[in-house]
């Protein structure tokens, strides 16, 4: 198949594309698509993942950035299944709207994709703010990332990606990815990830904006304490009332710790 694609990979937009046939099997046997699934693709670069997605599901829906990989990527779907292409950056597309407009008859929607190593971060806080629009994730990122997402507290990588992930989603790592799997090749491993996004009677949370505020000073100065690096936040008599200590450090503090405390805190 003559897909069209000639554009290089650009390092300015992080790309690597993924061409391992046997990676690219083991990610579509781990989203398992099902009829009825509503699946949004991040990044589809040059269709390593979405053509095999395309092919055992029939439908897509798919976001790219890169509009020299617009026209290739349409030409190239027509003998797989129907695409539908969002052109623009995935940071600016509304999750939840997209999920009422195309949404499975939950309203939901399943993410995945090989995210770029330069926006892991924000696009996973960003699907943050649409959970509940969202089903389930897999994703491909960098593996000590991924690592970081799962940790628990006492960890070196403990930090705040893994308490703001884990108090809305539960977070599995699934398998490594070795660079050879890519084009480029990048410098580091990576790995796929499952996130869930728990119920909403799960999420103990009261305040969003409150929990991401203390999480965020918490980690902010990691070799401080609690006392200090809340300070201005949460003062010692509210860090003891959550049943934490205020000398602590916060990797020392489980994620249900954190919510405790933000949920004290005036306006929780």
């Amino acid at each position: 198949m003559n897909t069209g694609f000639t554009e290089p990979a650009k390092k300015h937009l992080g790309q690597n594309f993924l061409h391992e046939k046997g990676v690219i099997e083991k990610i579509v046997q781990a989203i398992d698509p099902r009829p009825g699934d509503v699946i949004v693709e991040i990044g589809p670069g040059q269709g390593a993942l979405t053509f095999p997605l395309l092919k055992k599901h029939g439908e897509l829906t798919a976001i790219e950035f890169d509009r020299d990989l617009h026209a290739p990527l349409q030409a190239a779907a027509h003998e797989h299944g129907t695409l539908h292409l969002i052109e623009g950056d995935v940071l600016g597309v509304d999750f939840t709207a997209l999920a009422a407009q195309r949404g499975d008859g939950r309203g939901q929607i399943r993410l995945v994709g090989n995210l770029p190593y330069n926006l892991s971060s924000p696009i996973l806080f960003h699907a943050l703010d649409h959970a509940a629009a969202i089903r389930d994730m897999h994703f491909m990122l960098q593996k000590e990332v991924v690592e970081r997402m799962a940790a628990g507290p006492g960890s070196k990588v403990y930090g705040r990606l893994s308490v703001m992930l884990q108090a809305y989603c539960a977070v599995t790592p699934l398998f490594v990815v070795p660079p050879g799997a890519f084009r480029p090749a990048p410098k580091v491993d990576s790995a796929v990830v499952r996130l869930v996004p728990k119920p909403a009677e799960r999420i103990e949370v009261r305040d969003r904006a409150m929990f991401a505020n203390v999480v965020r000073a918490a980690f902010g100065q990691r070799r401080k304490t609690l006392r200090n690096a809340l300070n201005g936040v949460a003062d010692a008599a509210a860090i003891e009332a959550a049943g934490l200590r205020a000398d602590a450090r916060a990797e020392q503090v489980e994620v249900a710790g954190f919510v405790r405390l933000a949920n004290l805190l005036p306006g929780a």
